[in-house]
């Protein structure tokens, strides 16, 4: 697993796709890095990129405040089938029925319901890079879908190709920290 950052306080990583980001990417940097890990965000199994991980009970209560207050800035590419718009700002209402662990756009709120949004630049004819304003599940992989661009990979959304995973990756994070504005980017060999 490729280490970005470390300090005393908090590690940043990229997270292979296949590794669950709440167990095995945390038990992994325990094992390189030593210490405690604690885990302030999730990306799904199938999904790979950017994460950042506490070193300390007070760096995670601190970065669990900057992602409510909505100062962690989380940035994904994805590739996509047909063509977006230019660009875009998107929000919807999602409901996620967990028996089928599956997501859906619903036209208002009610109990379950969850509003979405994100914001978007197509980069090429099926390459676009995502900012997302709410963190919900599924939430790129549904609202993209439900435009008629499912993501390339992404069969339980839509799409019927051959790969094997979703193409989505989290490529940036930047957010407050200690006085300066940290930004960590990396982008999949597909979105280059």
């Amino acid at each position: 697993m490729e280490i970005l950052y470390s300090d005393k306080s908090i590690a940043v990583c990229i997270k292979p796709v296949g590794m669950d980001s709440e167990k095995e990417v945390p038990e992994a940097l325990k094992q390189l890095l030593g210490g405690e890990i604690f885990t302030i965000h999730r990306l799904d199994q199938n999904v790979g990129g950017v994460m950042i991980y506490a070193r300390t009970k007070q760096a995670a209560a601190a970065l669990s405040k900057l992602v409510q207050d909505g100062a962690l800035v989380k940035e994904y590419v994805a590739m996509v089938h047909g063509t977006p718009p230019e660009s875009g700002d998107w929000t919807d209402f999602l409901f996620k029925d967990s028996t089928k662990n599956k997501v859906f756009v619903v036209k208002k709120e009610r109990k379950g319901v969850k509003k979405a949004r994100l914001e978007f630049v197509t980069l090429a004819p099926s390459l676009v890079r995502i900012r997302l304003h709410t963190g919900r599940s599924h939430q790129i992989r549904v609202q993209f879908s439900s435009r008629g661009f499912p993501l390339v990979g992404d069969h339980k959304y839509g799409s019927r190709d051959e790969a094997t995973a979703p193409m989505l990756f989290s490529c940036c994070i930047t957010f407050p920290w200690q006085g300066k504005e940290l930004r960590f980017e990396k982008l999949p060999d597909w979105a280059k």
